[in-house]
């Protein structure tokens, strides 16, 4: 399953859709993490898709899940590269554990 995060562009094929946090959050809890991720960064009022790889990031040490499958598709230049560098540093930590 592939998970996509934005609030406005159109979802890609074979793409589950999340707009903003809560569903995001609520997405990850009930069907746990999904083989691959694209991250918006931007996603209206409220909180950003960099809260939402917070969450992933505390969800995955949680659980156990060593390794999550991303793209980062956000405009945002800064924002894409602070979700990208929180989840390559993720990765790169829980792959040197093994």
């Amino acid at each position: 399953m592939n998970l996509y995060l934005d609030d406005l562009r159109s979802t890609p094929e074979n793409f589950e859709r999340v707009y903003d946090y809560d569903e995001f959050v609520n997405f990850i809890n009930k069907n746990g993490v999904p083989e691959f991720i694209s991250f918006d960064h931007d996603l209206g009022e409220g909180k950003t898709g960099f809260d939402c790889a917070k969450f992933l990031v505390e969800f995955c040490l949680d659980n156990g899940v060593s390794d999550i499958n991303f793209q980062v598709h956000s405009q945002n230049p800064v924002g894409k590269e602070n979700i990208e560098k929180l989840l390559d540093n993720f990765n790169s930590l829980k792959n040197q554990n093994h």
